[in-house]
């Protein structure tokens, strides 16, 4: 069954052989894993994950793919499809008990990020997710503090998981091609946070608050969340402009945030 790429659902199918082993290698499957594939297009993934004799979910969108994967994979009773929308679908329904998800995808650009959010909402029953993204997005999510792509991404993302980028893929391994490089990046959830944070909804606002002015310093950027005086207290330096800033010094300020608002209750 030919199915003919739509735009509307971000779709590029990868058809490069030696970048599907690439990935396979990488991921290190094992038979008595529970694995689930978001966006399994025409099954390029889907097909070595099964011969890999592993349990395997997976979420598809398009309902004509949903068919056409249904059709392709009907002898493979370790397979279950759920046509569904990702961004609203329940992961962690997926997991038995104490079981951790392994996590796959060919993302569409368009919801990766709110996408992957969605899945660390469920981190508790996810061990590590490879996820093929746009190679920008990818930087962004590695980025250490100092570098021009580091931002609210870097930190939220770092907050909740480690992050490794494994390797490039070229355009030219998909159908259609897309305008920009994609790479395989390796997200593994922390079982303990990396940092202390009272309440994480603060974090996200202090970050966001501080990047969405990046040009300017803190004393500026933050200046109607928390006093100059109070940022040199925590021995960081209010001249200095959020990319400049940790994960562990970004905490701290969110902390200070929390406790100020729970004064004026």
């Amino acid at each position: 069954m030919a199915h003919t790429p739509r735009k509307r659902f971000g779709q590029n199918f990868l058809h490069d052989y030696s970048i599907i082993y690439s990935i396979i290698s990488s991921i290190q499957a094992k038979p008595n894993q529970h694995w689930v594939e978001i966006g399994p297009g025409q099954g390029a993934l889907t097909e070595p994950l099964l011969n890999q004799g592993l349990r395997l979910d997976v979420v598809e969108l398009d309902r004509d793919l949903v068919v056409l994967l249904k059709q392709k994979f009907k002898q493979y009773a370790n397979l279950q499809i759920h046509s569904a929308d990702a961004l609203r679908f329940d992961f962690s329904a997926l997991a038995d008990g104490d079981e951790k998800l392994r996590i796959i995808g060919n993302l569409p650009y368009n919801i990766s990020t709110p996408l992957m959010f969605h899945l660390l909402d469920n981190a508790y029953c996810i061990e590590d997710m490879h996820f093929m993204l746009q190679k920008e997005v990818v930087d962004r999510i590695c980025a250490a503090p100092g570098s021009k792509k580091y931002g609210r991404l870097s930190v939220m993302m770092q907050y909740y998981c480690a992050a490794e980028l494994l390797f490039e893929v070229p355009p030219e391994s998909f159908d259609p091609a897309p305008q920009v490089m994609s790479a395989i990046v390796r997200l593994v959830p922390h079982r303990q946070p990396p940092v202390a944070v009272n309440e994480v909804s603060k974090l996200n606002r202090v970050v966001t608050q501080a990047f969405s002015q990046r040009r300017k310093t803190l004393r500026n950027s933050l200046k109607k969340l928390i006093a100059e005086e109070d940022i040199v207290a925590l021995n960081i330096d209010p001249t200095l402009r959020a990319e400049n800033i940790s994960l562990a010094e970004f905490a701290s300020l969110s902390n200070l945030l929390q406790e100020e608002t729970a004064l004026l209750l």
